[in-house]
């Protein structure tokens, strides 16, 4: 029997659940992790991603459209998926994850949104990832995206990351080099103490900023923000450029 390495997290959860106004009118009939970019659903662009890093378990929450998102999702063979239901009540980033804490273990997972993905570079990031993870020092590992190599976003950045990779945020008035890229490897401890009910994922990275222990590494490839029409057509054609 092949014994799995601990480093690797089996875990993981896709946040699929938000209602995707700024997608309008595409998302009156399709919710957002079901559009498609280059042929396949967003969604999974990021489960096709997990499982090459030997993800063997997915939580996908769900609340808009979600039997839509959840019928496609169980039609997945290469994992088991498990839903994390919010229908009654839209719980945010950090209250959704919180929600489906039970679901995932006591080890770190992987989180990724399911309005984002990224062409590849020389090697997959999900693996980078892993390699620089530590939970010695680290609550959560944020992938980054360079402002200046990034597809449907043009805001002034996330976050400034030092020379050991730790990560403040970007000050005010100023231009940070680094979006967050949507994709996370967080261990369970980072929601001790959490609010209960919906809040935003910003809460607790803004708390282990304070710790130092909020890390980053930077996203090697083209990062994709499928947020707007305008930034799915974007994703579209850097994709078929990527393919010449």
């Amino acid at each position: 029997m092949t014994q799995t390495d601990p480093s690797r997290p089996t875990r993981a959860m896709i946040l699929a659940a938000g209602i995707g106004k700024r997608m309008r009118p595409i998302t009156a009939t399709t919710p957002k992790p079901l559009i498609e970019v280059a042929g396949k659903a967003l969604i999974d662009h990021g489960l096709d991603k997990l499982a090459a890093a030997g993800v063997r378990t997915c939580v996908v929450n769900v609340h808009y459209l979600a039997d839509l998102v959840e019928v496609h999702v169980m039609r997945r063979r290469d994992m088991e998926i498990v839903i994390s239901d919010e229908r009654g009540a839209l719980l945010e980033t950090g209250g959704g994850i919180k929600k489906a804490l039970p679901l995932l273990g006591e080890a770190p997972f992987f989180q990724l949104n399911s309005d984002v993905t990224w062409i590849e570079g020389a090697k997959p990031n999900l693996e980078t990832m892993i390699e620089i993870w530590n939970s010695e020092i680290m609550d959560a590992l944020l992938l980054l995206a360079p402002t200046v190599n990034a597809v449907g976003l043009a805001t002034k950045g996330d976050f400034t990351m030092d020379k050991l990779g730790r990560l403040t945020r970007r000050e005010e008035r100023t231009v940070a080099p680094y979006y967050y890229a949507g994709a996370a490897i967080l261990h369970p401890r980072l929601f001790d103490g959490a609010p209960d009910g919906a809040f935003s994922m910003n809460l607790l990275f803004d708390k282990v900023i304070a710790d130092d222990r909020l890390y980053g590494v930077e996203l090697d490839g083209i990062w994709l923000h499928v947020g707007t029409p305008q930034g799915l057509a974007d994703a579209e054609k850097a994709v078929r450029e990527s393919a010449d």
